[in-house]
């Protein structure tokens, strides 16, 4: 469309020698051999070009747009004899062209490096985003972590340790921002993270684990999986007073790794509770944000379960 639009303004811009109808047929023609030109060279060299950073491709396109106008420009003048003035030749003709292919490009170009800002800002506000619900995330679990260390000093001290240094490790993923991390190293975070929660509520915490065994080589964002774990002991196994069970699952389906989370849900009266939001908001944003929208986080209950489902495309 953009093509069309230029030769129409081209048709009503020239001096008429002819209709006005056949100038921009013309003029149609010459831009849309250069734009399919420029579209097969760039489709041919996509493999190298992915490579490349977004700026310097740009002007890697302009380049090749002024390429495929040169050559068209002169096959035009050679085989049509397209020459609207007697006065100009050859050489006057195609650099007449380059230079509209030159303004156009220009404007292309800047166009474009306006959308590539946007995007970055857009990606940096999305980025602090996040990082304001990891923050909202980690006093809930610090603070429960650190009473129930506090009632470990004296009586269990060797236990204590352990405790710090699952708590250390955790935050020490967690202070390095946000990241990506192998599936494997992240849960291990969910084990360490485990057996905290583990010391805390004792027999009333029973954890299953269903696991491949060979796990798939994936990344995932670090602290993912963690808050839906956190999720399913805070709402289904900490309300109860004889506790639950929570299962953590992975397999593969469809070009897809799904990861289940899942606890109970408590059938006698309990207190009431907020829901699984603040967790599975911050997830479900970076997972999107890491596949660019193609991984997704959905939770269901049903026959007594709650259940979080969270899905990676395979690499």
């Amino acid at each position: 469309m953009a093509g069309e639009a230029l030769a129409l303004i081209m048709a009503l811009a020239w001096e008429a020698t002819g209709p006005r109808l056949v100038q921009f047929g013309l003029a149609s023609l010459g831009i849309q051999w250069v734009s399919l030109a420029t579209l097969c060279l760039l489709y041919l060299l996509r493999r190298p070009l992915a490579r490349l950073p977004p700026p310097l491709l740009a002007w890697l396109c302009l380049a090749f747009l002024l390429c495929m106008t040169l050559l068209v420009a002169s096959a035009a003048w050679s085989l049509l004899e397209i020459s609207t003035n007697a006065t100009e030749g050859r050489t006057s003709f195609v650099l007449r062209m380059l230079a509209i292919a030159v303004i156009v490009g220009l404007l292309m170009l800047l166009t474009y490096q306006n959308y590539w800002h946007a995007k970055q800002l857009a990606v940096r506000a999305k980025q602090l985003e996040l990082e304001a619900l990891q923050a909202r995330i980690r006093p809930h679990f610090l603070f429960n972590t650190l009473n129930t260390g506090a009632a470990l000093v004296h009586q269990r001290p060797e236990e204590a340790e352990r405790l710090l240094l699952d708590l250390s490790d955790l935050f020490r993923a967690a202070l390095a921002g946000p990241r990506e991390i192998s599936l494997a190293d992240e849960l291990s975070l969910v084990r360490r993270y485990l057996e905290i929660e583990g010391l805390r509520f004792g027999q009333r915490l029973r954890v299953e684990w269903q696991l491949p065994e060979v796990m798939p080589a994936l990344s995932v964002p670090a602290l993912s999986i963690q808050p839906l774990v956190e999720n399913a002991i805070r709402h289904g196994v900490e309300p109860a007073a004889s506790g639950g069970d929570v299962s953590v699952a992975i397999a593969e389906s469809g070009g897809m790794v799904e990861i289940r989370v899942g606890n109970a849900l408590p059938t006698a009266p309990v207190r009431p509770t907020t829901g699984h939001q603040v967790g599975l908001n911050s997830v479900r944003a970076r997972i999107q944000a890491m596949t660019q929208g193609l991984g997704s986080v959905e939770t269901q209950a049903k026959d007594g379960r709650y259940t979080a489902v969270l899905r990676l495309p395979m690499p």
